[in-house]
């Protein structure tokens, strides 16, 4: 199975779930889906360091995961301990032999030793000071390899961490409010029926509910890409939708570009901290946009509309767990954990939803809208 979740509502997942669970044969799945995880007998992760195979389910490999990252942490430390013995050592060396160079110099100008003598003495200084120098450069720069490979191990195992500026929203402002919303794309066949909704302060809010429910119909009211049939919307503050195919970057722009183009005021190293925040560092913030994967595109999306100087006080996902590898989905999660605005996400993924501690379940069944938490 190639990441069978994808795209299925709550009912799909667990009807999936569920056939897997009293599945007697072999099976072998292809996913990043948290949950469906958890029913696996092993996992086999694929990174830049290789394959690595974990017994036992979800829960096993994140605390292998633990395991892992605390050894690394370690051999980081003790390579970085290693590289300043080393360099100490090249600096120790080089001032003795200087020191030493010095005293010869100075006795050979007193001119009491024959001319002969002393160019030996000069040309054994030299080449024993070259193989001192060529044996140090060797074992500092392997010293730096060492810290350089201990380092890649920390940045694929650990989990991403974002700090964001604030949105400056205050607890008591209404953000948006739909009032007996109904909308529909085609004549006679409404989507949305009489739905009303308000959005105060930094509330984080979930709307799930089946396939063709009218969730993404919703968003798009909201966004105002349709125009509703009756009843009014009304958003009282800056706003951004990143949707599955993060369409408010420009594809043929680069990830830099893009956040340049959405946050004109940000100077180049603003921009680039706010891209590295996210894990786009150097020349990863130079590649086009139309050139990167699922997840580094929304990635790229979240960088570019939260990395600012002021982020929007309300910003609204449309299934952003969708075809989004576990990296990208740690990044995504520690971004919106930082931010402080109002949060309003469809999606399916109840492992995702309880990472973000949503305050508020609504299900959107029929196109009318129902607190179920």
């Amino acid at each position: 199975m190639d990441e069978p979740t994808n795209n299925l509502d709550r009912d799909g997942r667990k009807a999936l779930c569920e056939m897997l669970a009293g599945w007697l044969k072999g099976a072998l799945v292809v996913s990043h889906d948290r949950e469906l995880l958890g029913f696996m007998d092993e996992i086999v992760e694929l990174t830049s360091l290789g394959a690595t195979r974990y017994g036992g389910d979800w829960r096993h490999y994140q605390e292998r995961k633990a395991l892992e990252l605390a050894a690394a942490r370690h051999d980081l430390d003790v390579a970085e301990k290693k590289s300043v013995e080393v360099a100490r050592a090249a600096q120790t060396a080089a001032e003795r032999k200087a020191r030493k160079d010095s005293g010869g110099r100075r006795k050979a100008a007193k001119g009491d030793m024959p001319r002969i003598l002393i160019g030996g003495m000069k040309e054994r200084a030299e080449n024993s000071g070259g193989a001192s120098t060529r044996l140090a450069d060797a074992r500092q720069a392997e010293a730096r390899e060492a810290v350089s490979t201990a380092r890649k191990r920390i940045e694929v195992l650990q989990k991403l961490s974002v700090s964001l500026p604030s949105a400056g929203l205050a607890a008591g402002k209404t953000v948006l409010r739909l009032d007996h919303i109904s909308a529909r794309y085609e004549a006679g066949r409404p989507v949305l029926c009489n739905l009303s909704l308000t959005v105060t302060g930094p509330e984080r809010i979930a709307v799930t509910g089946p396939n063709g429910s009218g969730k993404t119909t919703l968003l798009e009211v909201i966004a105002g890409r349709l125009a509703p049939f009756s009843g009014t919307v009304h958003v009282a503050t800056d706003m951004a939708m990143l949707d599955q195919r993060a369409s408010l970057l420009d594809p043929n722009l680069s990830v830099r570009d893009n956040f340049r183009k959405l946050n004109p005021k940000a100077n180049e190293n603003a921009c680039r901290a706010a891209l590295a925040r996210f894990r786009f560092r150097a020349d990863a913030a130079l590649q086009q946009v139309s050139a990167l994967s699922g997840g580094e595109l929304l990635r790229a999306a979240l960088a570019c509309v939260l990395g600012g100087a002021r982020p929007p006080p309300l910003l609204i996902l449309d299934e952003p767990t969708n075809h989004l590898d576990l990296d990208s989905i740690a990044a995504i999660e520690a971004g919106l954990r930082a931010y402080d605005g109002a949060l309003l996400v469809v999606s399916h993924d109840e492992a995702f939803l309880n990472a973000l501690n949503i305050e508020r379940h609504l299900e959107l069944t029929s196109g009318r809208l129902a607190l179920t938490t």
